[in-house]
């Protein structure tokens, strides 16, 4: 067996499940379910009419490369949403079978673990496919944290030059999860500068690009951001975006990743082998999913509309705001009389039937502290009045405590 299996720490739904393990919630509350980020609006019927028609493809065997037809409608997004000119369609985008497949694929293909010491760097708290990636990719995880003071923005400055030096590939996320925080041109200047000098490869993880507040001022992107800074060609920097949460189908796994011309030459070539090409009726709804932005508006509006009842409440007994972008609260339970975030969460489940993460899950140690100890990362995926629901019971949860 690869030995690096066994450095694979439980994913933290598997953490979850073992924390409510002999707990019986009541019976008269419905359950609600805040714990995981699965979208929970309806799949627009445009999509689904897509993916029947596409059926009749089922009968060829899909290329890795997906059809032309695809990348050329994704292209053509890539250049509306960011204002950047379209990236070449056959040499700079790739579909993939949703985010999470592409993240930890990336890193099999750009991370040398045959050289000693071999780095990658995450956010903390984090997606954990990209600890797992690092460490089956040969590669050691490192953390940089993401802290309140900061704005929940990475130090990069934190790291020393002799880390630097080790570090293959960087795992940005942004809008980020938990905290939904965006990162800024000046930080992405950063992030470049570093990747000149040493030589890393930026992992860009958008799967929350499109779940913002205001229409007028959708968040950056990377690919974005290295045009405005003169990186049209995208060097060492690949952007994966996703379907799941901007149009609602996160169980038909498509998305895509872009940038770096040559970078996604090599990858085409791990793919060819990982056999992950994407069924063909999913192509065709993909296809119509990308080409339509009124079903995303529509369902900004619906996460808007949460936010804005559900986060006063939540904020009036926990410290928390409504995030830049993403779907989440991420909430800290420091205020409360002396109760961990675990805890918190146990005792929110086996009281009031509510299931949120507690944010020690989501999170490392690293520079002598645990980021996310002490938060709760609350999905209002649910519908509205169930969110308000949770709300209200949160804060009687609170109130006792």
């Amino acid at each position: 067996m690869n030995p690096n299996l066994s450095k694979l720490q439980p994913y933290p739904f598997e953490k979850l499940r073992r924390l409510f393990e002999g707990v019986t919630p009541p019976a008269h509350l419905a359950p609600v379910r805040m714990s995981i980020g699965e979208p929970q609006h309806a799949t627009p019927a445009f999509i689904k009419e897509a993916l029947s028609a596409g059926l009749g493809g089922l009968a060829n065997y899909p290329t890795t490369q997906g059809s032309d037809s695809l990348r050329q409608t994704i292209a053509a997004w890539i250049g509306r949403r960011y204002q950047v000119p379209a990236p070449d369609p056959a040499t700079q985008v790739l579909p993939v079978t949703g985010s999470r497949e592409a993240l930890f694929a990336l890193a099999q293909c750009v991370v040398d673990g045959s050289r000693p010491g071999a780095l990658v760097l995450c956010p903390n708290p984090f997606y954990q496919i990209y600890e797992g990636a690092a460490y089956l990719a040969g590669a050691t995880p490192v953390f940089v944290n993401q802290e309140a003071q900061r704005g929940f923005a990475c130090d990069y400055g934190s790291i020393p030059a002799a880390t630097w030096a080790r570090v293959q590939l960087v795992y940005v996320c942004s809008p980020g999860n938990p905290t939904g925080n965006v990162m800024t041109l000046d930080q992405w200047r950063e992030l470049f500068e570093l990747s000149d000098r040493y030589g890393f490869t930026i992992a860009a993880d958008e799967c929350y690009s499109e779940l913002y507040f205001d229409e007028n001022a959708p968040p950056l992107g990377a690919l974005q951001a290295a045009h405005r800074l003169g990186r049209a060609d995208y060097r060492r920097l690949i952007a994966i975006s996703s379907l799941s949460k901007r149009s609602n189908v996160p169980g038909m796994r498509s998305g895509f990743v872009a940038g770096d011309a040559a970078i996604l030459k090599q990858f085409l070539l791990y793919r060819t082998y990982h056999g992950c090409a994407m069924n063909p009726a999913v192509q065709a709804a993909s296809q119509a999913a990308w080409s339509d932005e009124a079903h995303v508006a529509d369902n900004r509006r619906l996460y808007r509309d949460k936010f804005a009842q559900v986060t006063p409440i939540v904020a009036a007994h926990l410290e928390t705001a409504r995030p830049e972008a993403g779907f989440y609260l991420w909430a800290s339970v420091a205020g409360l009389a002396p109760i961990a975030d675990d805890e918190f969460a146990r005792r929110l489940y086996a009281e009031y039937n509510v299931s949120v993460l507690p944010g020690r899950y989501l999170s490392r140690e690293a520079g002598g502290s645990n980021p996310g100890a002490g938060y709760v990362r609350i999905a209002l995926v649910a519908p509205l009045a169930e969110c308000l629901d949770a709300a209200q019971r949160i804060a009687t949860l609170c109130r006792n405590l």
